[in-house]
């Protein structure tokens, strides 16, 4: 008997469905290889791991344009948490879906995670305390004039994009004067949003914005439209080659664009909802209440990541009493040679707070406990940030946004990055040479990365 019509639509169906499933499935576990590779190799700090990511997302792979990578970025300095993890959570949600962005967490933060916990069992055997207070190794060093040349290529490069024209560069300067000169934690954020408000309020009153000012399409693109310039448009799908926006199906928008509200919304309500119910129960002696709230708190009240965030552990642990000074010191001392984000400190912690379980279930709840707040506001924030950012009014703010951008990342090049990283002619040698294996010769950032360590090993 032939097959109907009905019966070939049916087969159709389920043959397009197999498909879609197959890419999807490709696309989380082209997330888990990149960011697997990220974890391990991308060393110092929030800052430099925004410059491997802009190398890897916008440069090599194209999974987004430069505007749409300085977007997550702005966005990111918005929200509390660590700011790279949540860029590197919302590229995974934008290119494979919820997958993906469990994936992108889970490899950029496992490596350090288990390396700090490791050493907070064999601490002693390690020699905690000489990591914490002494001079660091060669090899760290090496590290560091790395990551002086990456943060110097990612400075660079968004400037030419972002900061072309004489309105853009001039609130990029701004920004970089206004955070070098007011170091706050929240100063960031002060001055994207005096950029976003600047540009909107000049391309207003000009009636339309001025073509010198709109982003360009960066550098080695795939043809595509050029970047949202603020008078709207989609852009940033290339012509060839891996779609800018990524995801794994045929509609044009992002994974993060499809997700549903409802799920954006309970992520919203479930992160206020643990805000508030965890020192409540912690108050009323329930059982682990108290451990958790420490981590969960520090993952939620701080702006930026990285070094800004340990404050409200060392009050949460060595203040309360439960962690000692020396064991601080040290496991932070060990979080500055691995790779990866430094809130998983609190995998080290975990395991020898002496409010927790302590061992490896206490350095897991106190990894998942800081990081969860990260997750809940990047899935309930992206997928709105997502409909919105192409609004012509948006785009218009977003250009002085991104402009900020640059020069935020601009002071954290000099501060602390170059002021740490370079430690005399022999570092800012080492530095250069690096710079121009990246520009010039256009070495992957993880290899000159590892070159850097060998030839600091034996230099310093």
């Amino acid at each position: 008997m032939r097959p109907t019509v009905g019966d070939r639509s049916c087969v159709v169906l389920d043959l397009v469905t197999k498909f879609g499933h197959h890419r999807g499935m490709h696309a989380a576990l082209e997330v888990l290889l990149v960011f697997t590779r990220l974890g391990l190799t991308s060393f110092g700090g929030p800052v430099a791991h925004l410059g491997y990511f802009r190398e890897e997302f916008v440069l090599r792979r194209r999974w987004m344009t430069e505007e749409e990578y300085a977007d997550l970025v702005a966005l990111c300095q918005f929200l509390p948490g660590p700011a790279s993890s949540q860029v590197g959570m919302a590229v995974g949600l934008r290119r494979a879906g919820h997958l993906g962005m469990f994936l992108a967490w889970l490899a950029f933060t496992l490596p350090s995670a288990v390396a700090l916990a490791v050493f907070a069992f064999v601490f002693g055997a390690l020699g905690g305390p000489a990591l914490a207070g002494g001079e660091p190794a060669g090899w760290i060093i090496g590290l560091g004039c790395a990551v002086v040349a990456v943060v110097a290529q990612a400075v660079l490069g968004m400037a030419g994009n972002l900061a072309s024209g004489r309105l853009t560069a001039a609130i990029a300067v701004g920004a970089f004067v206004l955070v070098t000169l007011v170091p706050h934690t929240l100063a960031p954020v002060g001055a994207i949003l005096l950029g976003a408000a600047l540009a909107s309020a000049i391309h207003r009153r000009q009636g339309v914005a001025s073509t010198s000012d709109a982003p360009e399409a960066p550098r080695g693109s795939d043809g595509g439209s050029g970047g949202d310039g603020p008078s709207g448009g989609n852009g940033g799908v290339g012509s060839g080659g891996d779609r800018a926006v990524g995801g794994p199906d045929d509609s044009g928008r992002p994974a993060s664009a499809r997700s549903s509200r409802g799920v954006a919304l309970g992520a919203l309500a479930l992160f206020v909802l643990v805000l508030v119910g965890l020192p409540i129960g912690a108050a009323a002696g329930v059982p682990g209440f108290g451990f958790l709230d420490t981590y969960y708190r520090a993952g939620s009240l701080v702006f930026g990541g990285g070094h800004v965030v340990l404050p409200l552990l060392e009050g949460g642990t060595v203040g309360a009493g439960t962690v000692g000074a020396a064991d601080f010191l040290a496991g932070y001392g060990a979080a500055q040679a691995v790779p990866g984000p430094l809130f998983t400190f609190a995998a080290f912690l975990g395991v020898v707070d002496a409010a927790g379980p302590g061992g490896v279930f206490g350095g897991l709840l106190a990894l998942l406990a800081v990081f969860l707040p990260a997750a809940l506001l990047v899935l309930g924030v992206l997928p709105f940030w997502e409909q919105v950012r192409t609004r012509p009014g948006i785009r218009r703010a977003m250009v002085g946004a991104n402009a900020a951008v640059v020069g935020i990342l601009a002071a954290a090049l000099w501060n602390p990055v170059f002021t740490t990283g370079i430690l005399g002619v022999g570092t800012l040698c080492v530095a250069a040479v690096c710079f121009v294996a990246l520009v010039v010769w256009k070495l992957p950032a993880w290899s000159v990365v590892i070159a850097a360590g060998v030839v600091g090993a034996f230099a310093f």
